[in-house]
């Protein structure tokens, strides 16, 4: 897929760097609670037709970046 978007007469790249941080930066994003935290950002983001392009679930906040679809 390109990273760039064509209309008629325009080209456009959105894209989205997203840092998720839980509550007090407490320390529980391992195992088990660390892929069950991707697979709901991959859905949600799939669900608002975004494509995850990068996704690194740290174990104090997760980042991801996001091309929007049109």
């Amino acid at each position: 897929m390109s990273r760039f978007r064509k209309l008629s007469q325009t080209i456009w790249h959105c894209q989205y760097h997203i840092v998720w941080v839980p509550k007090y930066c407490f320390k529980i994003l391992t195992g088990k609670v660390a892929k069950m935290v991707e697979n709901c950002v991959r859905a949600f983001s799939e669900q608002q037709a975004c494509e995850v392009f990068e996704l690194n679930v740290q174990i104090d906040h997760v980042h991801y970046s996001v091309y929007l679809n049109p």
